[in-house]
């Protein structure tokens, strides 16, 4: 009877969690640039698009849609992980309304940064402005659901941040304004604020699960390698110590802001090693080329210079980590993204 009583006792409690399990992730709700830009840009004055092909040449219908990559990107693949949905739409994207944006939505645009300055650089969608993109979504959910039920879908969804590599990419390091202001040490600080102030004021709208991402090793992108042809073509290991030690920074202002702000669930990810093992060893992953990438000659090409009338694309994009000079391949986005889920994440689910 004892023996029965256990075991009644051990699938009531396991039928208890099915929900708490499948309610613990309702929708994920993004934030940050190229990396996690499904479309945004589509709808911006902005020269940096990739709503075009080849882009999403192996997306769902062969279609481009604004991702810059030849599929999805890493996030369209932790919401499957998660069980929510296969894609993440884009804010500004027309085609979809407040019920698709009630599972997940990215506020993200692609070329932004922390820095505004960065924004302005290739007048995309401030890191500010998907803030508010964000408190006008919440809006729009609370007459969708009501209430109670959108502030409960707040604290429940998973916010993710991926930001940052433009900062130092295509602003310190190219234009003298911020680098006469401040060194090195000083604009990895400065940005660590922005990032700590935005976390604060998710916190503030409700979020209560707020993963963010670090800086990869971004010296080894097709792009920065290029400009190191002079020296073999090697990554450029002063970027790389510069994402390494703002890493370090980002992680000591998230153990910081946990002890600050009460009930708040928030981890850092960084996709440095991840992606760093797969540059130094892609024949273990099933990479063939990891040094230049699948568009074009694949040493410079980006967005309108990545198009079908470049002759140079590769046939198939799963032989490379880098689709185009800056970005990762659909396979590489689902590699990083399994490795997120799976380590970051699993406290999540």
């Amino acid at each position: 009877m004892a023996c029965k009583l256990v075991i009644l006792f051990f699938f009531v409690n396991l039928l208890m969690q099915i929900p708490k399990v499948r309610a613990t992730v309702p929708a994920i709700v993004v934030f940050g640039d190229s990396t996690v830009d499904p479309g945004n840009n589509n709808q911006v004055s902005t020269v940096l698009k990739s709503n075009f092909e080849p882009y999403g040449r192996d997306y769902y219908g062969g279609q481009p849609t604004g991702r810059f990559s030849n599929g999805r990107i890493a996030t369209d693949f932790i919401s499957e992980a998660l069980r929510i949905k296969p894609a993440i739409p884009a804010y500004l994207d027309p085609k979809y309304d407040i019920e698709d944006f009630a599972t997940g939505v990215s506020f993200a645009s692609a070329g932004t940064g922390y820095d505004n300055a960065t924004s302005d650089v290739l007048s995309v969608i401030p890191f500010w402005k998907e803030l508010e993109y964000y408190k006008e979504y919440q809006n729009k959910l609370r007459k969708h659901l009501g209430k109670d039920e959108a502030n409960q879908r707040f604290s429940e969804s998973l916010h993710l941040i991926s930001i940052g590599t433009n900062d130092f990419l295509e602003n310190y390091y190219i234009f003298p304004t911020r680098s006469s202001e401040y060194s090195v040490d000083e604009y990895q600080s400065f940005l660590i604020g922005i990032a700590s102030n935005f976390i604060r004021e998710l916190y503030k709208l409700g979020a209560r699960k707020v993963v963010i991402g670090g800086l990869p090793p971004m010296g080894c992108l097709p792009l920065e390698r290029t400009t190191n042809m002079f020296f073999g073509s090697d990554c450029i290991d002063e970027y790389n110590d510069v994402a390494k030690d703002f890493n370090k920074k980002l992680q000591g202002a998230v153990t910081e802001l946990k002890q600050e702000l009460g009930g708040i669930h928030l981890v850092m990810s960084s996709p440095y090693d991840k992606l760093m093992e797969m540059i130094r060893n892609p024949s273990h992953f099933g990479f063939e080329d990891a040094e230049t990438a699948c568009c074009g000659t694949g040493f410079f090409e980006m967005s309108y210079l990545c198009d079908n009338m470049n002759p140079f694309t590769c046939s198939d994009a799963n032989k490379y980590v880098f689709w185009d000079a800056f970005h990762p391949t659909e396979k590489a986005n689902a590699i990083l993204a399994d490795y997120v889920v799976k380590t970051t994440l699993a406290e999540f689910q």
